[in-house]
């Protein structure tokens, strides 16, 4: 609940902090974690989908072309990470989280 709470209010980052949240506490390697962390983001935009269906708020258009790049991304990302390993992925994801709080931090507090 928490988890849909956040990603329904700010987005950008859930997955970064599901990652993070099943290393570290669930104790899942990495990859698993990275893989969890997809199912779980499918459950978030899928009832986001179901919601805002049901409001006729969607943009099918935009939609559509956004899942494609997701996929596309997802597809190159899995790659990457399966290819790279989990040195590499904890490495990106690090990055990843520290920008995304600089990047909130700064607009909260400019």
């Amino acid at each position: 609940m928490l988890v849909g709470f956040y990603d329904g209010m700010l987005g950008p980052g859930t997955g970064s902090f599901l990652v993070l949240a099943f290393t570290m506490v669930a104790h899942m390697p990495t990859l698993k974690a990275t893989s969890m962390t997809k199912v779980v983001n499918a459950g978030t935009n899928l009832g986001a989908l179901i919601f805002f269906a049901s409001q006729e708020a969607i943009q099918w258009k935009l939609g559509a072309m956004r899942a494609v790049a997701n996929m596309l991304g997802g597809w190159l990302g899995t790659r990457t990470a399966t290819h790279l390993g989990p040195r590499f992925v904890r490495a990106v994801l690090i990055a990843v989280v520290i920008a995304l709080i600089g990047r909130l931090s700064f607009q909260m507090f400019a």
